[in-house]
């Protein structure tokens, strides 16, 4: 697919993050799991070898092999339907090794809002296997892939970088206890079974004891089963206007694609808390600025602080180091992949050569190619030398066994 090398230097990544962005306008760039399947299907249309989005509340990233990294920010920007120079003006960039780094420390919660938030690798899974599925993972993000995944896996066993339980929704956890009197008796709202909703909820059972919590989805079978394993209540989405009339806490953590809870459908004067987990967001911001709501978002959570942070900061040198020793063995298997193709053009040229010259019998010819190939391996290794292999290999397949 395409006429240029799908190597390192055909590696590139574009994405936008917390770092510069709010979440209305990373909202706008979010990818839903309708345009993921449009980004696949237009991959080979914009020259794109290999490629997967990484979308999650703090981030959208494009990763792919392409002849520039142009065709992928279009590709992107075309299935979300948003204008590629807004996302430029925003957008962070990397090709090849700077590429690879930022793979590696997204995955290892490096680069999250939370330091260490492990919940992220779940996500880069996801989206892999979205873009497997669809044949889109070729040999080379297969193999990175493979390398973050077992960089993030040490990570996590032999530092302390994801101790404690800190994450987006923890925070919002955290919020609760600290501001609402007496949660445990106060009747919660959870909207959405994803698994930020199901850790949310498992965490309101667990760790402040809320027993008057009604969960709703869009499909009612996943509340059900939920409700059920955390031995709470679900209702049906219809139900849902009514539902937040009679709640004091609030929590959103669907994948609409536009807000489901708006200031007319709450009740007036009425104190609630409301927390939107969501990206796009799904509690509309005027909700808010109504007497008795307070509403925090994605980004409001990420900036509390939580004393599990500093310690988390002194594990950084750590991670660092386990991502430089992976990143060196994936950089490795770059360089010889790109030997292996170097001595197959080779190998085809010097069999092409003595087909034409008829200048040695077959088998003694393929002897001396594989002889030359050897050789010529070594040479690569040794001494990484570039350019002239195809004339130095012929000259010595000519002069083999002379001496």
């Amino acid at each position: 697919m395409g006429d240029y090398p799908k190597d390192l230097q055909h590696f590139f990544m574009a994405g936008i993050s917390y770092k510069k962005s709010d979440s209305a306008l990373r909202s706008r760039f979010a990818v839903s799991t309708e345009q993921y399947f449009r980004i696949l299907s237009l991959a080979p249309a914009y020259q794109v070898a290999e490629v997967f989005v990484l979308s999650t509340c703090n981030r959208t990233e494009i990763y792919g092999i392409a002849r520039d990294i142009e065709p992928l920010i279009q590709l992107l920007c075309e299935a979300t339907g948003e204008s590629a120079s807004l996302f430029q003006s925003i957008a962070y960039t990397g090709r090849g090794k700077e590429a690879t780094q930022h793979l590696f420390e997204v995955a290892a919660g490096l680069d999250s809002q939370i330091l260490g938030d492990y919940e992220i690798v779940g996500q880069i899974k996801t989206a892999v296997k979205q873009s497997k599925d669809a044949g889109r993972i070729g040999p080379f993000l297969e193999r990175l892939y493979n390398q973050v995944l077992q960089a993030s896996k040490m990570i996590k066993n032999q530092t302390a970088l994801s101790s404690g339980t800190v994450s987006v929704s923890f925070a919002a956890i955290q919020y609760l206890k600290d501001q609402v009197t007496d949660i445990a008796s106060k009747h919660i709202l959870l909207v959405g079974t994803g698994k930020i909703g199901r850790n949310t909820g498992k965490n309101l059972v667990d760790y402040l004891g809320c027993k008057q919590i009604t969960l709703i989805n869009r499909t009612a079978e996943k509340a059900l089963t939920l409700a059920r394993e955390l031995g709470i209540s679900a209702r049906p989405a219809e139900d849902l206007d009514a539902v937040l009339q009679e709640a004091d806490v609030i929590i959103v953590a669907a994948n609409a694609q536009a807000p489901i809870v708006t200031p007319q459908q709450l009740p007036a004067g009425k104190q609630q808390w409301l927390i939107d987990l969501s990206i796009p967001n799904n509690v509309h911001p005027d909700t808010g600025l109504m007497p008795g709501k307070q509403l925090l978002n994605v980004d409001e959570l990420s900036r509390m602080k939580d004393e599990t942070l500093q310690k988390r900061l002194a594990e950084v040198p750590k991670a660092l180091e386990i991502i430089a020793g992976l990143t060196a063995e994936f950089l490795e298997w770059c360089r010889m992949r790109k030997q292996l193709i170097v001595l197959g053009h080779v190998k085809r040229k010097l069999e092409e050569y003595n087909s034409t010259s008829t200048f040695v019998a077959s088998d003694e010819a393929a002897y001396r190619i594989q002889q030359v190939l050897n050789n010529m391996a070594v040479k690569m290794r040794q001494q990484n030398q570039r350019g002239c292999q195809y004339l130095e290999a012929i000259n010595d397949f000519i002069g083999y066994g002379v001496n």
